[in-house]
């Protein structure tokens, strides 16, 4: 029991090294948030901008285990350029005097401010623009 246990962790390990290493990304940059809702498993990924020390929403999936979750969350990864289209907010803190630019895979733009706003009160940033880029 506590062999398989063990290897469960390593599996976790694996595929979360394999999302972060499909992405470019280092573990500062990248948070793995698990909740439980409705008896499921939800895997929130997070980014950590380095330059503005702000996170945003990178993507969400549900599942009944974790590693069907983080394996899920790697097929999104590996797809999501080719699914989604691509979108820039410019954005500045309440209060803040710098204006920030940040990129978005949405599939529409409602996705794309919810991906900004997550985990944070919609009165602390101000949106000054979102645009759809074009496709290349």
């Amino acid at each position: 029991m506590i062999e398989q246990s063990a290897d469960i962790h390593v599996e976790l390990a694996k595929v979360q090294k394999d999302i972060q290493s499909y992405l470019g990304l280092d573990s500062n940059s990248l948070v793995f948030n698990f909740s439980q809702i409705d008896g499921k498993i939800k895997l929130d990924l997070i980014t950590i901008n380095p330059r503005h020390n702000q996170s945003f929403l990178f993507h969400s999936v549900t599942a009944y285990e974790k590693i069907d979750a983080l394996r899920e969350m790697l097929e999104y990864v590996k797809s999501y350029r080719e699914k989604e289209s691509p979108y820039t907010i410019q954005w500045t803190t309440k209060g803040g005097k710098e204006l920030h630019t940040s990129y978005f895979r949405a599939s529409n733009v409602y996705e794309a401010l919810d991906k900004l706003y997550y985990g944070r009160d919609m009165q602390t940033i101000t949106v000054f623009s979102v645009v759809l880029n074009p496709i290349t």
